[in-house]
């Protein structure tokens, strides 16, 4: 991934965070990394943990940011996000997933769109 790409998703994680953060979710992990893969950030909200894949653009495209979450992407946030949870041993707690859209503006602040249970778990 080339540098520019990379500072892109930093700050669209950090803009999604603080997003998060004003709407009263506790930040639990950022850019969580097992075997499997990796998870944006992992939050807790109303006796929830949510798993947040966060997916950002710049303005000059057309394109909607969670249109990228593929059902590959979500089957690997799935497989980190049971690690996640045999590593906390939280086996038993309420958990979903949601999608954080961030589109960067050339001057200003981000468009960020919360989209909460972008999927679901599959068994």
């Amino acid at each position: 991934m080339n540098w520019f790409k990379r500072d892109i998703g930093k700050a669209g994680e950090n803009a999604a965070c603080e997003y998060l953060k004003r709407q009263g979710f506790r930040i639990l992990a950022r850019n969580y990394t097992c075997p499997f893969g990796e998870i944006d950030i992992i939050c807790h909200h109303d006796a929830c943990i949510v798993f947040v894949e966060v997916k950002t653009l710049s303005d000059d495209t057309n394109a909607a940011p969670e249109d990228n979450i593929t059902f590959a992407k979500q089957r690997q946030v799935q497989r980190v996000a049971r690690a996640w949870l045999a590593e906390q041993r939280e086996p038993e707690c309420a958990y979903r997933f949601d999608a954080v859209a961030v589109v960067l503006q050339p001057k200003g602040k981000p468009e960020v769109r919360h989209i909460i249970e972008a999927f679901l778990p599959s068994r």
